[in-house]
């Protein structure tokens, strides 16, 4: 990237609003958002955002795509990452002494995070009543010992959804104790130090959240909410069907990766693909 390119990258993500779109998308990554649920989870009126997401694409930092009438935005990994690469070999004339990130400088090197051994894993949802709870009970089913399995939800006072222990019941799971958690009990210290963190559902990764400790591997496998299905009880079961296969399929290839064999770019992009398998 040359500087001119740069400083014009820079000049638009010295903006707080463009900032808050930009870091919205990275959290929905590998999925993207349309404007309008961006506006809703942001506070920001649509022309605004509008503005924001031209000048954005126009720094070549977002994407768009077209889906019949609607649009969605991802955020453009090539044109961030130059950036980054730009800053780092360029400005920072690559020192590890302020280019690396700090949970590494003073901690263990990703080689030795990632090879073979038992992975903690937390799923976050809105509400940790069904999505994130199908994702933990079936990674540490699928799992075979290899992963302690977590789940959380950003919204206070949940409790488990009838329906979804239902289905939980009737494939095998143990559901003895399962409850409803919050995620600030995987924040406090002496909590497990994640090495992966997946949001389901797409209200909790438009949420802001401080970076995790560790700087654990991040994923979003957002899945509809089955609680919001309407009509007879019948029509919501099949919805909580629906959202439980969808996860098993992607905790099952999760559960088959060679961990320790793949260094974490490679393992980062196998999350995301998993991801965007509807």
């Amino acid at each position: 990237m040359e500087i001119k390119a740069a400083s014009e990258s820079l000049a638009v993500l010295g903006h707080e609003g463009r900032l808050s779109v930009l870091r919205l998308l990275m959290r929905r990554m590998p999925q993207g958002a349309r404007p309008g649920e961006m506006a809703e989870a942001l506070g920001m009126k649509p022309n605004t955002l509008s503005a924001y997401l031209s000048a954005l694409e126009a720094a070549g930092l977002i994407a768009a795509e077209r889906q019949g009438r609607a649009i969605t935005y991802t955020a453009c990994l090539p044109g961030i990452g130059g950036l980054i690469d730009y800053l780092y070999a360029d400005c920072c004339r690559g020192r590890p002494d302020i280019c690396t990130p700090a949970a590494f400088r003073a901690g263990v090197s990703l080689e030795e995070r990632m090879e073979d051994r038992v992975y903690n894993a937390l799923f976050i949802c809105s509400g940790n009543s069904a999505r994130s709870i199908f994702a933990e009970s079936l990674l540490r089913d699928v799992g075979k010992g290899r992963f302690n399995a977590f789940s959380a939800g950003t919204k206070p006072h949940s409790e488990l959804n009838p329906y979804a222990l239902e289905v939980l019941e009737r494939a095998g799971h143990d559901v003895s104790g399962m409850r409803s958690k919050h995620v600030s009990e995987f924040q406090e210290p002496g909590s497990p130090v994640m090495d992966f963190v997946f949001t389901v559902c797409d209200t909790a990764a438009n949420e802001e959240c401080p970076p995790w400790p560790g700087q654990p591997i991040t994923a979003h496998w957002g899945v509809a909410d089955p609680v919001k299905a309407t009509g007879t009880d019948a029509e919501k079961a099949l919805a909580f069907s629906r959202a439980y296969a969808e996860l098993r399929r992607r905790i099952i290839a999760f559960a088959a990766l060679q961990i320790g064999e793949l260094e974490k770019v490679a393992l980062q992009r196998k999350l995301d693909d998993i991801g965007r398998d509807a």
